[in-house]
């Protein structure tokens, strides 16, 4: 199933952005950044591309499962960019990996487009960039990009990957190897090939993770950029909580290890979203509103973590004393 592309629109300038903005609670008038084009004719509201519901995930661990999930309910709708937010081990990832089909949930039902998972992969319609990059070392950029199309079995086409090159600046680079390219570049290339078969749900897990911080940070202007202008359903694993703010319409928060949703945030700030933006005061409200959650869950699980600690001695003193 194919789609239209969109009219291109130009690159965002790093240091464009900027108008009142805010974060809303669910429940509050729709995001003025939805795209139209995902509205229902009838209901007027978006539907859902990808969905969790009641979602638990246990693995096994020596004697006992280790909680990973507990009851995750999540909706991300159709053409919606959406950051999971959390600290580590919450389970951020193991969302994604259910939505990729790489993992079966415990209890609850996964679906993406009201269809399992493994359905959408086996027609190759979920686009995956994870934090390495995993390109062919020995394959040119444009022969990565194209990857997708041999791993379906279909014809190359090559005018979408030149379009998926010029959307990632990566024109010039065609021909070259993934060695002779910087960490940004590879991972621009990466996400280049998550797209290649315009899929219909974009999953980044962490991609930007490895780099450092000022490349991580125009690449998150890029971002912005190509979501802009493909409007594609997206699902951010991050434990950034700036890039989980600029790019997204919507954070949703998990707590510690297990992971339930604790916080959903509405992001009303304007797009094209640059440098500007990042440096306004409505920007930095959201972004400490989020931080001083992250920090709260933090502080309980060390509490948590010592009393356990403490609780694990005592027991220990008691046996030497028998």
């Amino acid at each position: 199933m194919g789609k239209s592309a969109p009219a291109s629109i130009p690159p965002t300038d790093p240091d464009t952005g900027g108008g009142p903005a805010g974060s809303t609670e669910e429940g509050t008038a729709p995001d003025p950044d939805a795209d139209p084009r995902t509205e229902s004719a009838d209901a007027g509201s978006p539907r859902a591309a990808l969905e969790l519901s009641g979602v638990t995930k246990h693995f096994p661990l020596r004697r006992r499962n280790t909680v990973a999930l507990d009851g995750v309910d999540l909706t991300v709708e159709q053409g919606e960019f959406v950051s999971l937010l959390g600290p580590s081990g919450c389970g951020k990832s193991t969302v994604l990996r259910l939505l990729a089909g790489l993992e079966e949930p415990t209890t609850g039902r996964v679906r993406v487009h009201d269809r399992p998972p493994a359905a959408l992969v086996n027609d190759h319609r979920l686009g995956i960039a994870f934090q390495q990059h995993a390109l062919l070392p020995w394959a040119s950029i444009a022969d990565n990009v194209a990857l997708p199309f041999r791993v379906a079995g279909r014809p190359v086409d090559r005018a979408r990957v030149t379009e998926l090159l010029r959307l990632t600046g990566l024109e010039e680079f065609a021909e070259a190897r993934p060695r002779q390219l910087s960490g940004g570049m590879r991972q621009r290339a990466a996400i280049a090939r998550a797209l290649a078969l315009n899929p219909e749900v974009l999953l980044l897990d962490e991609p930007f993770g490895s780099l450092d911080a000022v490349t991580r940070r125009r690449l998150n202007f890029e971002l912005a950029r190509i979501w802009s202008e493909q409007r594609i359903t997206t699902l951010l694993v991050t434990h950034d909580v700036e890039e989980a703010v600029l790019l997204a319409n919507r954070v949703v928060v998990l707590t510690g290890r297990p992971g339930r949703v604790r916080h959903v945030e509405h992001i009303d700030l304007p797009r094209p979203r640059g440098g500007r933006l990042t440096r306004e005061p409505r920007f930095h409200e959201v972004v400490d509103r989020l931080t001083a959650l992250l920090d709260g869950d933090l502080a309980s699980r060390a509490g948590a973590d010592e009393g356990a600690t403490a609780q694990t001695g005592r027991r220990w003193l008691r046996r030497r004393g028998r």
